[in-house]
This record gives structure tokens, C-alpha cells and sequence, in this order.
């Protein structure tokens, strides 16, 4: 279980410290919209996704199992997230994310996170494709300007709600969301790989939402002022009554995180040619929830996109995602004021885009092809995910893709799974 760092560091050199330190720069501009944006659709305030970001990107990369990784929060927890601090408050969801990383280091060392490779590829597609449906619709109220009362956690009262506001639309908010979205598409074509075009496209359309006669709501104006500096470490409030309602949560969450991060780092080492440490990764998932719980942070996985926009900026060693969490660090003790100016319907469609990424479209004339039985536990756990819960989706998707592959009809196994880059 011997972390990469330790590996790696025994032939550095000034060169490739000279690759890392850029590499880390632009995953950093890459991850501060993206981190204030997963916090904001969680329910949690923007500070708390900067701080997810810096603790758990830093304890990923240092301890990890992996050359690459970049840890920090992700799309794929949004919905649990909100769910836990709509049922539970932001401190069940802190002790949540503690009991996490406990499942996760007890997972690490007893190799008991190799399970997760049963998983089903359907299921992982379904629970996915859900998420990302979840998260583009809960962007709307943001996205189109819409006045609404608090919006509900559940899917269906949520569209109802926006339905019945749709009157209140904004065309100024508009705007600025759609011509984000044109922004990030068209930046990321015209613009090299190495360059943080999500930040460049959220400055742009955020610095026009200022001008005067623009009424566009902003991080600042919602949240107020970002801290510009860490909390101090504290252990959530603990009992046995807490952690009996929060288990279920807590599992969900630690099974995520260790999909996403074993995931991510066989996306890594495809395109680096290495090979990573399974039950180091796992390890170093466990102690970065931990770590981020004691920080108040969100929870922490291996965040695919921002891994591979460190290996296409040159990133090699595990230094690289330590200066990208110092990086995110410095914007925050100097220039945290500044995230304040960002808009909010800039910030919805980046989360838009995320989700349509998420749900990779150029595979879905694939998932209609396949198997009857893939399509039958792909829209079984879509399903379930949107109008349920993604407890309740993961335990019947993996329930009935046992059920199937006993019947010698199954799906995929897991080393055939083509993860998904968002």
C-alpha cells in the first residue's frame, strides 16, 4: 500500500517538477468553478467545495495508489449530497462523509473494495445517466432565472415547481447562461488542451452579468462574502441514534467514491501507460473523506476530467495534484472576493454541460443495442435513481444484475467498463 509519492520521488527530477507545477496550475483553474458550482448544487455553500477541493485533493494525491489521480468533489455525489443535508442537515452530511472514509480505509485494508468490481456496467450507466438528469434539471431555476420558492428534493415536486414558475423567466439570466454554454463548447475546440477554458468561459460571461443594467444574481450576492481562509478541524457531533440514520448514507457514499476513484484511475493509467495500486487508492479515498468531514468539506472521489486535464498538461507524479491543492489553496487566502463576482447562471451551466458530458450521448445508440438484459438493469436503475432514491437504485440494480448473470443472461463485467470522462 506503499503511496506513488513515496515511488515517484526516488527519481525526480527539475524537469518533470517543472511539467507537475503547470500541470497542477491549470487542473486548479479547472477545479475552482467546477468545485463552487458541485458545492452550490449540493445545497452547501461555495466556501465548502474550495475546501473539498484543497483537503481532499491534496490527502488523494499524497497517499494515493495512483501517478495522477485528482481528487475533490464530483458530479456524481450531488444527489446523495442534497438528499443527506435536506433529511439531515450539512452536519449529518459531515458525519456521513466521516463514516465514509471509515468504510473506505476498512474496505482498503481488508481488500474488500475489489467487490466493487462486480458492479455491473449497466448499473453504473443507469445510476449515472439518473444523476445527470437530476443535476440538469435542478440547474434550471438558476439557469433560465426563475423565481421559486426553496425547491424540494424530490424530482417530480422539483419540475412541478419549476413548471409553475416558468412565467417568472429571465432573459438576461438567459443569456448568460446560454452563451456560457456556447463559450465552454466553442473554447474547449479552439483552444489547446492545456488551456483552463471552463474558468476563461465563466469569467467572460460572470464580467458581463456586472455591467449596470444587468440583473443577474452572483455567488457574492447569494452567500455573501468567501472565507479567505481553512476552518480549523473538528470531529462532527457523534451517536449511536446519528450514525444508526446515516449508515445507509454513509455506504452510498463510500461505494461512489470508491467506484469513481477506481474508475478514474484506470482511465489514468490508460493514457500514461502505468499501472496504480488499487488498495493504496481505495486508502487514500478513505482518508481524504475523513480528512474533508474534519475540515467540513463535502465528500471526496477521484474526479476523472480533472485527472485527465493533468495528464494532458503534463502532469506525471502525484506532486503535480499537491500543487494543484495548494494552488487552490492560495486563490483562497488571496482572491477568494473575486469567486464571489461569479454568476449564477454561468455557474448552472457548467453543471449543464458536466451533466451532458456525464451522460455520454455518443454511447447511447450502443446501450440500445446491447443485450435485452443490459437494457432492462440500465432502465431499471435510471429509473429508480430519478424518481426513488440512488440508495434504493444501486441495491436493486446490483440485486437484479446478479439475478441475471446467475441466469447465464448477464451483464458486462467490470474489466469490459469504458469509464466515462466527465
Amino acid at each position: 500500500m506503499t503511496p506513488k509519492i513515496v515511488t515517484t520521488l526516488k527519481s525526480y527530477s527539475r524537469p518533470q517538477f517543472t511539467a507537475d507545477l503547470f500541470a497542477g496550475i491549470t487542473v486548479a483553474m479547472v477545479a475552482i468553478p467546477l468545485s463552487l458550482a458541485i458545492a452550490i448544487a449540493s445545497g452547501a455553500s461555495p466556501a465548502q467545495g474550495l475546501i473539498t477541493a484543497i483537503i481532499g485533493g491534496f490527502v488523494v494525491s499524497a497517499l494515493g495508489g495512483s501517478r495522477v489521480q485528482i481528487g475533490g468533489p464530483t458530479g456524481a455525489f450531488i444527489v446523495v449530497v442534497y438528499d443527506v443535508i435536506a433529511t439531515h442537515g450539512y452536519d449529518g452530511l459531515v458525519l456521513a462523509t466521516f463514516m465514509a472514509g471509515i468504510i473506505l480505509l476498512a474496505a482498503g485494508y481488508l481488500r474488500i473494495g475489489n467487490l466493487i468490481a462486480h458492479v455491473p456496467e449497466p448499473v453504473i450507466n443507469g445510476f449515472t445517466l439518473g444523476i445527470a438528469i437530476i443535476i440538469a434539471v435542478s440547474q434550471l431555476k438558476d439557469f433560465l432565472g426563475l423565481t421559486a420558492p426553496e425547491m424540494p428534493a424530490d424530482f417530480i415536486d422539483k419540475a412541478a415547481v419549476l413548471w409553475g414558475v416558468r412565467d417568472t423567466l429571465s432573459p438576461s439570466t438567459l443569456g448568460i447562461g446560454l452563451l456560457t454554454v456556447v463559450l465552454i463548447v466553442g473554447l474547449r475546440r479552439l483552444l489547446p488542451r492545456r488551456w483552463p477554458s471552463l474558468i476563461v468561459a465563466v469569467a467572460m460571461t460572470s464580467a458581463l452579468a456586472a455591467l449596470p443594467w444587468m440583473d443577474v444574481d452572483t455567488i457574492g450576492a447569494r452567500f455573501g462574502a468567501l472565507p479567505s481562509r481553512l476552518p480549523l478541524p473538528h470531529l462532527p457531533e457523534i451517536s449511536v441514534t446519528r450514525v444508526r440514520e446515516l449508515l445507509p448514507s454513509a455506504f452510498v457514499i463510500a461505494f461512489l467514491a470508491g467506484i469513481e476513484s477506481l474508475l478514474s484511475a484506470v482511465v489514468a493509467d490508460r493514457m500514461i501507460g502505468g499501472s496504480h495500486r488499487p488498495r493504496a487508492e481505495v486508502v487514500a479515498q478513505g482518508a481524504a473523506n475523513l480528512s474533508s468531514a474534519l475540515f467540513g468539506g463535502l465528500p471526496v472521489t477521484g474526479a476523472i476530467a480533472r485527472t485527465a486535464t493533468n495528464v494532458r498538461s503534463g502532469g506525471r507524479t502525484p506532486v503535480a495534484g499537491v500543487v494543484h491543492a495548494l494552488t487552490i489553496l492560495m486563490v483562497l487566502l488571496v482572491a477568494a472576493p473575486l469567486a464571489g463576482l461569479l454568476a449564477m447562471p454561468a455557474m448552472a451551466a457548467l453543471l449543464i454541460v458536466t451533466a451532458w458530458n456525464m451522460s455520454e450521448p455518443d454511447k447511447w445508440r450502443e446501450y440500445l443495442r446491447g443485450p435485452a438484459a443490459d437494457r432492462l438493469l440500465l432502465l431499471v436503475t435510471l429509473v429508480l435513481t430519478v424518481l426513488v432514491d440512488l440508495t434504493v437504485a444501486i441495491g436493486v440494480g446490483v440485486a437484479l444484475g446478479l439475478a441475471l448473470r446467475l441466469r447465464g443472461r448477464g451483464t458486462r463485467a467490470a474489466d469490459e467498463w469504458t469509464p466515462r470522462d466527465h
